[in-house]
């Protein structure tokens, strides 16, 4: 585990963290991403990273304005790119606690090869895909994400893909760190996201996000209250190795950590390759 300073929550002010020259934000309302990014911000709180410490790096879309209002090193990097742009920042700056926040598009088609070898190469960074089952920002098109039967402008029949399973492809391709919360759930998401910053090796989070103006819409889905609701009781909360007794339900997501496992971090066995060469050309 990372060595990090537990500060108290009480102490949190979620202003402390926000560029108020970029306020008001352009988020719709009901989005959950703006849950999603307090809940983020306050476990970085609790870390006790101070903000030269901490680099956000987004991508395209919804998800990809949200490092603009961070009041840290942020970087807005191009559609289906931030976790190239986070891997080379890491291995140039492996001080700084990397994060990357993106979104079911950005994160699972354009980007999902560069996904894949993130989760295998193991490097220390954070991973939140804010899922929200649509491409949000470009005008509502269907994304990997989008559930069968769904409405949207490029599914006007209904989508007839089945959608990934996002943490088992994470868990499958390597990733050390892998969990799933929603945002009806702010402070299990917390902690959740506290848990994926600590880890040592590279993380991956799946928040369940909401699009109301669009998704909810479309699919007349209710408004935000009732699109968290509907997603908070799909849920099933995870028992991690089997530490708790909790009940099956069919059908039902796994929430909480999926994935937890100890290997090799990639920029420390880098670092070492790169010291014995130094050492041998000596």
């Amino acid at each position: 585990m990372k060595d990090t300073k537990t500060e108290s929550a009480a102490s949190f002010d979620v202003n402390d963290y926000l560029r108020q020259d970029r306020m008001p934000h352009f988020l719709c309302p009901g989005c959950g991403h703006g849950i999603a990014l307090r809940a983020l911000l306050w476990a970085v709180h609790e870390q006790g990273i101070p903000k030269d410490r901490l680099a956000v790096v987004s991508g395209i879309g919804c998800s990809g304005r949200l490092s603009a209002y961070i009041d840290a090193n942020t970087f807005h990097t191009t559609h289906g790119r931030p976790l190239t742009f986070a891997t080379g920042l890491k291995l140039a700056r492996p001080d700084l606690h990397v994060i990357v926040i993106t979104g079911d598009g950005d994160c699972l088609a354009i980007g999902g090869n560069h996904l894949i070898h993130a989760c295998r190469r193991n490097l220390d960074i954070t991973c939140v895909m804010l899922n929200n089952e649509i491409y949000g920002m470009t005008g509502g098109q269907v994304s990997p994400m989008t559930a069968e039967g769904r409405f949207t402008t490029t599914t006007p029949e209904g989508n007839t893909e089945p959608n990934f399973d996002a943490c088992a492809l994470a868990a499958a391709a390597g990733a050390s760190f892998v969990g799933r919360e929603v945002t009806a759930q702010v402070l299990a998401l917390k902690t959740l996201l506290g848990q994926a910053i600590a880890h040592e090796g590279f993380s991956f989070v799946e928040v369940l996000s909401d699009c109301t103006e669009i998704y909810g819409r479309k699919n007349d889905l209710g408004a935000s209250p009732e699109m968290m609701l509907a997603k908070k009781s799909a849920m099933r909360p995870y028992a991690y190795r089997n530490t708790v007794d909790v009940p099956f339900r069919p059908n039902a997501l796994r929430t909480g950590v999926l994935t937890r496992t100890d290997r090799p971090e990639y920029g420390a066995a880098w670092r070492a390759m790169a010291a014995r060469i130094r050492n041998e050309e000596h």
